[in-house]
C-alpha cells in the first residue's frame, strides 16, 4: 500500500519529546527550498559517448603476472569471504544520523581505524545486490565501497573493501589496492597504482558499481573496469612501495590486490568536464530495462548536474560499445537528465523514481570542504523525470554515492566524513515509500 511521506513522518514516536511545533518544523524542512526546477531530459543523449582504452595490454600482463609466481592468484573473491579480515561494526553505530527512522534504516559501520583515518575517505558503494539479480555473492550479502587516498595530492592511490555482512552481528572487511598492469619487457608483467604519476588515470574512485564479475570504477573522466576472477595476494605487505621488486610482490602495506583490465573514457585526468564529455564522479548500477550504469558529476555551486545512463552488455558484462567486441570501439549514452539539486555526489535509480545525494535546500550554498559546515547534514533527494525534487531523508555529513537494491527494495549510501574519535562514517540503507 502507499503511504504518502507526510503520513510515514508522522509514525515518528513523540515520546522522543517533539512538540507539534517541532513535528511541523520538521515537515517544512523536508520540502526544496525551491521547486521551479525539474529533473530535465538532456536532447540527443547519443552524443554523449566514451571510447574503449586498451584491454589487451593490461590481460598480457596479468597472466605475465600470474605466471611469475611473485603473487598468489584467486579466481573469486571466497578468500575474503571466510570471517577474516577487519571487524566492522554491524547496524548504525553512530546513531540514525538524521535519517528519518520511519524508513526502517540499518546498516554497518567500520573499525574505528578506519572510521577516523585522515589518510582514506569512502567515495563509492556496490554490493552483491547489482552483481546479481537475486542479491547474493556465493550465497553471502557481499558489499564493495571505494576508497581514495588523501594524503598525496595526485589521487595517486585508490583501494576498495571487500564487506561480508549477514545484516545481523557479523560484518568483516579486507582491502584491496587497486593497481594498473602492465609489461616492463616483452615477457615480463609488473604492476603500479592506478593513478601513480605520470598515468593518465585517476585515483580517486568517484564511484563503484559491480556487474557480474566486473567491477566499475569511475574516476571523472574514465570508468575503469576490474575483473573480481583475479584477486592477488601480495607477497610482502610491509613495504610501501607497489609493484614488483626482488622477486616480491607489494601493494603499499596491503595484502590484497586487484588489477584494472581496461576503460572506458572521455578524457584524461585534468581535462574539463563538458556537456559532451561530462565528468563521472558518481557510479551506481540500473536493472530495469536493458542494464545500465548511471553517472552524475559534481557541481558544487549550481545545480544542472548530468546525469547519465550508459548500456552494458549482459552477455560478456562490459559496457556496449559500436566495436566487434565490447573491448573496442565507442559507447553512446542512452539517456541523460539534468539535476537541478546542488552538489550532487550519487545518483541511483529504481527504474521509476531517481534518487540524489546533495545539498539540503537550506545549505545550498555552503562549502563541504569548509570545517565550519562540514557537518552539516547531507540530503538524499528524489525525483521522477520531468518533476521536481523533493528531499526524502536527511542524512549524515557528506554522503557520497547511493546503490538501489531491486532484490530487497532498499537504497544504500555511503558517506565521507572525516572526524575524530567517535568518528561519523557509515555505510546506510534504508527503504523509501512505493
Amino acid at each position: 500500500m502507499h503511504i504518502p511521506i507526510t503520513q510515514r513522518l508522522l509514525r515518528v514516536p513523540l515520546a522522543v519529546g517533539l512538540t507539534l511545533g517541532l513535528l511541523l518544523l520538521m515537515l517544512a524542512r523536508a520540502q526544496p527550498a525551491a521547486a521551479a526546477s525539474t529533473l530535465d531530459p538532456i536532447s540527443d543523449p547519443g552524443k554523449m559517448t566514451l571510447t574503449a582504452g586498451d584491454f589487451a595490454s593490461r590481460w598480457r600482463a596479468i597472466d605475465a603476472v600470474e605466471a611469475s609466481g611473485t603473487v598468489t592468484a584467486y579466481n573469486s573473491l571466497a578468500p575474503l569471504l571466510s570471517g577474516s579480515g577487519h571487524s566492522g561494526r554491524p547496524y548504525l553505530c553512530h546513531g540514525n544520523q538524521n535519517l528519518n527512522t520511519s524508513y526502517r534504516v540499518d546498516g554497518f559501520c567500520w573499525d574505528q581505524a578506519d572510521d577516523t583515518t585522515g589518510d582514506w575517505a569512502p567515495q563509492g558503494i556496490t554490493g552483491s545486490h547489482d552483481a546479481q539479480p537475486d542479491g547474493k555473492w556465493l550465497d553471502k550479502y557481499v558489499y564493495i565501497a571505494s576508497w581514495h587516498s588523501r594524503n598525496t595530492g595526485s589521487n595517486e592511490f585508490a583501494r576498495i573493501s571487500v564487506v561480508d555482512n549477514n545484516g545481523g552481528d557479523y560484518t568483516t572487511y579486507n582491502h584491496i589496492m587497486l593497481v594498473d598492469p602492465y609489461m616492463e619487457t616483452q615477457t615480463t608483467g609488473n604492476f603500479q597504482a592506478v593513478g601513480a604519476a605520470g598515468s593518465p588515470f585517476a585515483g580517486h574512485a568517484d564511484g563503484i558499481a559491480w556487474y557480474g564479475n566486473r567491477l566499475f570504477v569511475a574516476s571523472g573522466h574514465q570508468i575503469q573496469v576490474y575483473d573480481l576472477r583475479h584477486l592477488w595476494r601480495m607477497s610482502d605487505n610491509t613495504r610501501e612501495s607497489v609493484g614488483i621488486s626482488d622477486g616480491q610482490s607489494s601493494a603499499r602495506w596491503h595484502n590484497w590486490a586487484l588489477p584494472m583490465i581496461g576503460f572506458y573514457d572521455n578524457g584524461t585526468k585534468g581535462d574539463p568536464c563538458t556537456d559532451l564529455d561530462p565528468c563521472m564522479t558518481s557510479l551506481s548500477l540500473d536493472r530495469t530495462g536493458t542494464d545500465g550504469l548511471i553517472t552524475s558529476e559534481f557541481r558544487r555551486s549550481t545545480g544542472g548536474a548530468p546525469i547519465v545512463r550508459w548500456p552494458l552488455n549482459a552477455a560478456d558484462t562490459l559496457l556496449d560499445t559500436d566495436g566487434t567486441t565490447n573491448y573496442e570501439g565507442t559507447v553512446h549514452a542512452t539517456a541523460g537528465y539534468r539535476t537541478p539539486v546542488w552538489g550532487v555526489q550519487g545518483a541511483a535509480t529504481d527504474g521509476t523514481n531517481f534518487y540524489f545525494s546533495g545539498t539540503c535546500p537550506e545549505y545550498a550554498d555552503r562549502d563541504p570542504n569548509d570545517s565550519a559546515t562540514a557537518d552539516l547534514p547531507y540530503c538524499i533527494h528524489w525525483a521522477q523525470p520531468g518533476s521536481a525534487p523533493h528531499v526524502l531523508t536527511y542524512g549524515p555529513p557528506l554522503i557520497q554515492n547511493l546503490s538501489w537494491a531491486p532484490s530487497s527494495g532498499r537504497l544504500w549510501g555511503i558517506n565521507e566524513r572525516i572526524a575524530p574519535a567517535p568518528g561519523v562514517r557509515s555505510v546506510f540503507s534504508l527503504d523509501p515509500p512505493n
